[in-house]
């Protein structure tokens, strides 16, 4: 066999099978694994430790984690950090670089890494929003200057361990954040999936198990407590990156500055005082969360009784399974169309009424800010005093359970 036939019998092995020579689902394993590694990077370098600062890494996960994502996704820290915190900082607004709210949830779908790119070359947004990101001789000399040469080192090395297969592998790697992160967080974060919270712009958890997406499923939660390191708050919802962080730092490779607030209760005090008054603004979210269920178990009980009054089929059955579905949103979230109903809705409940009168009378506490502290808490006495005696027995307890909330 000529010299010829030798080399060109060897590259067709290779084509084929690669160094590695691996099976198809070897190929697959470890094509899952280096995403979740990408997805890890992300959520857990990118988002949490730079852009919000809610933790501090040790240098092996630090270079580690910045090599892997010059590798495989091209992504400058100091250009996705600044561009993140400017999403925090002006959400939902035309300021906003990728909210599906004001360009389309197709376009973030879609178009969600064209949007980063296009971004990243504001320089008052990488001046503004991107301090405190890595500047040392790597950064400045290598992930900066050289931004492709990283992906195309990647595809070098996955068509070296894999043949002609490899070129998928590395393509599904520069698929994965475009699709995952930009698309589905940035898109479908802000469009559909159930709300934990009232945070003040449309932020939804995706899932309760952030499992494919490192975590960041729970973007709802994330909205709420922007600087926590830890992203489910419920008992049911599980973080996978918090797993990974809590792994780091118990073998010092990691330390956790912030979590979401935890909130206490102690003994009832016999009139709210200032203390009570900062406990509540601490824990507005929480504690408005649990307002929302006394609304919605007023509107689940005024159901029950239009159905034993076999009013299924009427407009006021209408009204008020419209009302248990929007009520715990704050008045401004309900859409326009349906705020007649709602409210129609409402005047068919006197106990209705009183508490979505009484919850917005509550957010005036922290919404306000043209009011002093002592007032507040005037205020809040006062609130007190009408939800107890509002004969409401939710409200009531729910006055009672205020009045020992602590910081």
């Amino acid at each position: 066999m000529s010299e010829v036939s030798l080399i060109g019998s060897a590259l067709v092995a290779w084509l084929a099978d690669g160094w590695l020579a691996a099976r198809l689902w070897q190929v697959l394993l470890y094509t899952l694994v280096a995403t979740h590694i990408t997805i890890a990077a992300v959520t857990i370098f990118l988002h949490r430790a730079q852009a919000h600062r809610a933790l501090e890494l040790g240098p092996i996960p630090s270079h580690f984690f910045r090599l892997w994502l010059w590798l495989t996704t091209g992504m400058v820290t100091k250009e996705w950090v600044a561009i993140h915190r400017k999403h925090h900082a002006k959400c939902e607004t035309p300021e906003d670089p990728h909210s599906p709210v004001t360009r389309g949830l197709r376009t973030v779908l879609l178009t969600g890494s064209e949007l980063y790119r296009s971004e990243a070359k504001n320089q008052e947004t990488l001046r503004k929003y991107g301090h405190n990101t890595p500047d040392d001789w790597v950064e400045r000399n290598v992930y900066s200057r050289f931004v492709w040469q990283g992906v195309a080192l990647m595809l070098i090395v996955d068509l070296v361990l894999f043949g002609a297969l490899g070129l998928t592998v590395w393509a599904v790697q520069m698929l994965w954040i475009p699709i995952t992160a930009a698309g589905i967080i940035n898109g479908i974060g802000h469009y559909w999936g159930y709300r934990n919270f009232e945070a003040a712009d449309a932020s939804t958890n995706i899932s309760p198990w952030g499992l494919i997406i490192g975590g960041e499923e729970l973007h709802n939660n994330h909205h709420t407590y922007p600087t926590s390191a830890k992203l489910s708050v419920k008992p049911h919802e599980f973080d996978i990156g918090w797993a990974y962080i809590r792994a780091m730092e118990l073998l010092g490779m990691a330390r956790v500055r912030k979590t979401p607030p935890q909130l206490k209760l102690g003994a009832p005090k016999p009139v709210a005082d200032s203390q009570t008054l900062e406990a509540l603004i601490a824990h507005r979210y929480e504690v408005m969360a649990s307002y929302a269920r006394q609304l919605q178990q007023v509107c689940a009980d005024e159901l029950a009784r239009l159905k034993a009054q076999g009013a299924q089929n009427t407009q006021r059955w209408a009204d008020m399974r419209l009302a248990l579905r929007w009520l715990h949103r704050d008045v401004e979230k309900i859409p326009a169309a349906l705020r007649a109903q709602v409210d129609s809705a409402c005047g068919q409940s006197a106990a209705l009424t009183k508490l979505v009168t009484m919850r917005e009378e509550l957010r005036a506490l922290w919404t306000r800010t043209n009011v002093s502290a002592e007032q507040l808490v005037v205020d809040l006495q006062a609130w007190c005093r009408r939800a107890e005696d509002s004969g409401i027995a939710g409200l009531q307890e729910f006055a009672r359970t205020l009045r020992a909330v602590r910081a």
